[in-house]
C-alpha cells in the first residue's frame, strides 16, 4: 500500500471516529434532556458488557481447573476483591490483568 492510501484511510477512520462522538450532542442538543431510555441503558449496558466479558474470560476454564484455568480463576477472583473494596473499575480491570499476568509467568 501507498502512503496515500494508508494517510486517505486515516483520515476517513478519523472522520466517521469524529462524526460517531458528536452525532449524539447534534441529535440531543445542548439544552434538551436525555431520554429515559437513554438514561436506563447508561445504566444497564456496562456491568451487562463486564458480565459478558467475564463470561467471554473463563469460558475456557476447564471443569477440573488445571493449567491456564487456576490462574484466570485467581485474577478473577482478585479483579472482584479489588472492585469491592475500591468500588472502582479501572482500578479493578489493572488489578486483575496484573495479577493475571504475575501468575502466568510465574505457575
Amino acid at each position: 500500500m501507498k502512503n496515500t492510501a494508508i494517510f486517505v484511510i486515516i483520515l476517513i477512520s478519523a472522520a466517521c471516529t469524529l462524526f460517531m462522538r458528536v452525532l449524539p450532542f447534534t441529535i440531543l442538543g445542548g439544552k434538551r434532556e436525555i431520554p429515559q431510555k437513554i438514561q436506563y441503558l447508561g445504566k444497564i449496558l456496562p456491568p451487562a458488557i463486564m458480565a459478558v466479558l467475564i463470561v467471554y474470560c473463563l469460558k475456557d476454564v476447564p471443569s477440573d481447573f488445571k493449567g491456564v484455568g487456576m490462574e484466570k480463576l485467581l485474577a478473577s477472583a482478585i479483579c472482584i476483591a479489588v472492585h469491592l473494596w475500591k468500588n472502582h473499575t479501572f482500578l479493578s480491570i489493572i488489578a486483575g490483568t496484573v495479577a493475571y499476568m504475575i501468575l502466568c509467568s510465574v505457575w
